[in-house]
């Protein structure tokens, strides 16, 4: 695949994902209000199609094209890159956050949702803090 093919995977993957980290932990704290309730079915088929249909695949894509875009450049480009390693500790990071997440729809479908409205609106600020590492290293390679 062409590099400029692979930028352009990549980038549409990474917003649809970071779209799905930003909009289910707000589902969550709506889901909050209304577990035990018929809007609380609603709400799990909501999170878990926005899940794995938007979520999965494309992280799914944007670690593949953000592999195949590093085999690109070879080994000894990423050994010599350490703004890249900062990346993808924040992309890794991601990666749990997401998991997490999947945990989190999992409780709610069996009704045990262990967490109150206040903490998933504060859980919503991590993919927030990741993107603006994330960004950071990408804009900022050069001084690194």
């Amino acid at each position: 695949m062409s590099y400029t093919l692979l930028i352009i995977t990549h980038w549409l993957a990474l917003i649809s994902w970071f779209a799905g980290l930003f909009y289910l932990p707000r589902l969550f704290v709506y889901h909050t209000r209304v577990v035990g309730t018929d809007g609380g079915a609603l709400f799990s088929l909501m999170e878990s199609r926005l899940y794995s249909i938007i979520m999965r695949p494309a992280m799914i894509i944007v670690v593949l094209s953000g592999i195949g875009l590093i085999t690109q450049y070879g080994w000894e480009w990423f050994i010599a890159m350490p703004w890249l390693h900062t990346k993808l500790a924040a992309v890794s990071c991601l990666i749990g956050y997401h998991h997490w997440l999947g945990y989190q729809i999992k409780l709610f479908q069996q009704g045990a949702a262990v967490h109150t409205e206040n903490f998933y609106r504060i859980i919503n600020e991590v993919p927030t803090v990741l993107c603006i590492i994330i960004i950071c290293c990408v804009k900022l390679r050069h001084i690194f």
